[in-house]
């Protein structure tokens, strides 16, 4: 039993690359699998997207054509009830889809059999997944927080007014402004619990099949199968998870500032009333 474990523990184990490696360079440029891949992923969503748009008729099809107007459906109405007014939230419906669909794809392309340790430049994989990678996770967070604070600024009236939503009272209060200056910090916060919750799965969900497969041995296929199967669900939930706060961060200021206006148009009757009783 001790010679067994002994062998067991000296063999090599399952190759696992947590870190991004370089497979060429363009002008200077380090490309790294994941770039690579991302590129990949990237062209076959776009090639789908297109291929679908010409598929859909009045008539439901079925197959991928179907599984794509569904998730289009399901995003279009998350992100329209999300907002107080359906209008604003029909303007920010195409950021979303393309959001959740891009993860999505990404997350799931990123199981096939050929990424990962199948080929090699050298000792680094040609091809890893673009949301394995922090630094792609981390450039999909800081795209996405951008948009939202971008859209956020504009629905409330500029800069001022947006930061103004962050506290609860009046500035001068010093609970209020510790509160407000407390809750600006934790909203910048948001791009890395974004680009930490994605990367964290993704890359846990493939060291885990990485090391079935190791286990396996030649029946590497049928141990890391159920594994597989669960990422494939992993993928689609951290798509929908990533989706969904962002839609969130977006839709609690758009809703405040649609809010205040409703508050400031009210005080204005109420004012004007007034005025009229007086005149009375």
């Amino acid at each position: 039993m001790i010679n067994l474990l002994t062998k067991f523990a000296a063999t090599d184990g399952p190759a696992i690359h947590v870190a991004p490696g370089g497979v060429f360079e363009i002008g200077g440029f380090t490309i790294t699998n994941s770039i690579l891949y991302g590129w990949i992923c990237t062209a076959v969503i776009i090639a789908l997207f297109i291929w679908v748009a010409r598929q859909v008729t009045i008539k439901p099809k079925g197959g991928i054509v179907q599984f794509i107007e569904a998730g289009t459906d399901f995003i279009t109405n998350l992100v329209v009830n999300t907002f107080d007014d359906k209008t604003k939230g029909r303007k920010y419906v195409p950021y979303f889809v393309t959001l959740f669909f891009f993860i999505l794809i990404s997350n799931w392309l990123g199981l096939l059999p050929g990424v990962g340790e199948a080929f090699s430049v050298g000792d680094t994989p040609l091809l890893r997944a673009f949301t394995a990678d922090l630094n792609g996770t981390l450039a999909a967070g800081i795209v996405t927080m951008a948009f939202v604070y971008t859209a956020s600024i504009r629905e409330s009236g500029g800069f001022i007014k947006y930061i103004r939503h962050f506290f609860i009272g009046s500035p001068l209060n010093p609970l209020y402004l510790v509160i407000g200056i407390l809750e600006m910090f934790t909203d910048l916060t948001r791009v890395l619990s974004l680009s930490l919750r994605l990367f964290l799965n993704v890359t846990i969900g493939e060291i885990v099949i990485a090391v079935f497969t190791y286990l396996g041995s030649v029946a590497a296929p049928i141990a890391a199968l159920p594994f597989t199967l669960i990422e494939l669900f992993v993928g689609a939930l951290q798509a929908y998870i990533f989706t969904i706060l962002s839609l969130m961060y977006l839709a609690i200021a758009v809703n405040h500032a649609s809010d205040h206006g409703h508050d400031g148009v009210e005080e204005l009757d109420t004012r004007a009333q007034n005025l009229r009783t007086e005149h009375a």
